[in-house]
């Protein structure tokens, strides 16, 4: 299938590991021309030595919003104006709903909603613009069933997603979607941080996961290249879980 994304410019937020680096490996296989950021130089050199000439690394912490604003400009200069913003971030610190710092919440919220904020609003011009443009936000299955140990991601993610869905609606009709995708249980290292170890990740997926596994980053790439294609362009303000079946909801 030809998602016509060959030659448009992407830029992943923290795609120096885990699933940012899967979508971004698969936006390349694709053909699309990738602005990789996270906070990571050497990680983010390593990204663009595997994945070839048409990735550029930019060093970039997505709580420092002064930098967030001038990231595109750079990721243009460099490759061309943004089609496809990807929005991803690490998670929050695991908690309970009173045992993280007030100063824990401000971070996540930062970082997790107002980052994402001022990175559509420095991009969403150009798209408007040229008639086209996919937002894709990476999410968390906590925003649909609360983890109880993820009260901070449990409580912000949710603001994220009422805002872009709010923002979907208001430029459809200019050729840009923009849609969320919730994950479950992937082979990332946050996922073995939270279990103990990815052993120990694994064995609990065999037992909680339909599927039985762990997801692999590339996969759920597979997902938001789709939906940052030509093919996708009637869908929009969607939240899709990628999760083999872990979800219980409907």
């Amino acid at each position: 299938m030809d998602l016509g994304i060959n030659g448009r410019v992407a830029l992943v937020m923290g795609a120096s590991k885990g699933i940012g680096r899967g979508i971004a490996e698969v936006l390349a296989r694709e053909g699309a021309k990738v602005a990789v950021a996270s906070r990571s130089r050497e990680r983010l050199d390593a990204v663009v030595e595997e994945l070839g000439p048409d990735v550029a690394a930019f060093v970039a912490d997505a709580g420092d919003l002064e930098r967030l604003r001038e990231l595109p400009g750079e990721v243009e200069a460099a490759l061309g104006p943004i089609d496809i913003l990807v929005a991803n971030t690490g998670g929050p610190p695991t908690g309970g709903p009173l045992d993280n710092s007030v100063e824990e919440w401000e971070a996540a919220y930062r970082s997790l909603v107002l980052g994402v904020r001022v990175l559509v609003e420095t991009v969403l011009p150009g798209m408007r613009e040229r008639g086209w443009g996919r937002i894709v936000n990476v999410g968390s299955n906590s925003t649909v069933e609360p983890v109880p140990t993820l009260a901070i991601s449990n409580s912000v993610r949710q603001a994220t997603v009422g805002f872009l869905k709010t923002l979907s609606r208001e430029v459809a009709a200019d050729g840009i979607t923009v849609n969320t995708v919730i994950t479950g249980k992937f082979a990332t290292e946050r996922l073995a941080d939270i279990a103990g170890s990815m052993a120990k990740a694994e064995q609990e997926a065999r037992k909680t996961v339909p599927a039985g596994r762990l997801g692999l980053p590339e996969e759920f790439g597979d997902l938001v290249a789709f939906l940052a294609s030509d093919r996708a362009a009637y869908v929009n303000g969607t939240t899709i879980p990628i999760d083999g079946g872990l979800l219980r909801s409907v």
